[in-house]
């Protein structure tokens, strides 16, 4: 996670602090229900928190950059689209119409963040708007 804060735990409960580190998540979850019933209260919110750490949302690795606007310097626009995707003048100058026309067109697809983050500049230097999914 990565906007997780530092706990500073007192010295007091670092053992039992550690002892409960490696516990496996189904144990942890049994050892919370067994809190409960013998302390009469709820632990709800740790336990959500328990098993959204044992399930960690999957960070997406794969990004396509999507052509929306094309501004004022069409040509300017085609030539990046000819640089970034190696295809013909027909085939850009054709993905340019249509995304002037306003249809969105996918200039790319399955590349990392920082690659279509360099495809963005490169639009954006052109009039350009592209978006990145």
């Amino acid at each position: 996670m990565a906007d997780e804060q530092k706990i500073e735990v007192p010295a007091k409960f670092e053992k039992l602090v550690g002892e409960i580190e490696k516990m496996p998540v189904v144990e942890l979850a049994e050892l919370v229900k067994v809190l409960e019933n013998k302390f009469g209260v709820s632990a709800a919110a740790p336990v959500a928190v328990a098993a959204a750490a044992a399930a960690p949302v999957e960070e997406k690795t794969s990004f396509n950059v999507e052509l929306k606007e094309v501004g004022a310097q069409k040509i300017e626009v085609i030539k990046v689209v000819r640089d970034v995707t190696a295809k013909g003048l027909k085939e850009s100058k054709d993905l340019v119409d249509a995304a002037a026309a306003g249809t969105a067109q996918i200039v790319k697809e399955g590349i990392k963040k920082e690659e279509a983050a360099e495809i963005q500049k490169k639009f954006a230097a052109a009039g350009a708007k592209v978006e990145i999914k």
